[in-house]
């Protein structure tokens, strides 16, 4: 009965060290299987989050329209019940120091506000009429919920 040293390692030592002895150990790095697996992933997570950021990005501009109609709504009010005549344009708004400056649409990235004119009077003391409303030039409709913007 003969020893076999090979045999009797294989059975003490580890794995990595019985390949150190037997001199058959892998090169350090990664297959190209591994890298393809990695990037796959890192491929697929920054597509979820362009996504998201799209989302994002969406909700921000609808959020600035909002704000920037109800100043400028709240502006011409205040200039009719002020001036006792409604404002003929959204630059007069802004002449008359009721606006520092005419918002950019957010939409269309212009001055291209779409005013709307009736003969309505806030108060019996109103001489003449005029800007009642504005509303955005842009006809996309919203993502979220379905409302074309120039009806907000």
């Amino acid at each position: 009965m003969e020893f076999n040293v090979k045999m009797h390692l294989s059975n003490r030592l580890p794995r990595r060290l019985l390949q150190k002895v037997r001199g058959k150990r892998r090169p350090p790095g990664f297959t190209v299987i591994e890298l393809m697996i990695v990037m796959a992933i890192i491929a697929i997570l920054v597509g979820m989050a362009a996504i998201n950021y799209q989302k994002t990005l969406i909700k921000s501009k609808e959020a600035v329209l909002k704000t920037d109609l109800k100043t400028m709504r709240d502006a011409i009010d205040n200039f009719t019940l002020d001036k006792q005549a409604a404002p003929q344009s959204v630059d007069d708004l802004q002449e008359a120091g009721y606006l520092r400056a005419v918002p950019i649409d957010p939409m269309t990235h212009a001055k291209d506000w779409v005013p709307q004119f009736d003969s309505v009077v806030l108060s019996p003391d109103q001489s003449s009429t005029g800007l009642v409303d504005v509303h955005s030039n842009s006809p996309n409709k919203s993502p979220f919920d379905g409302t074309p913007y120039n009806e907000w």
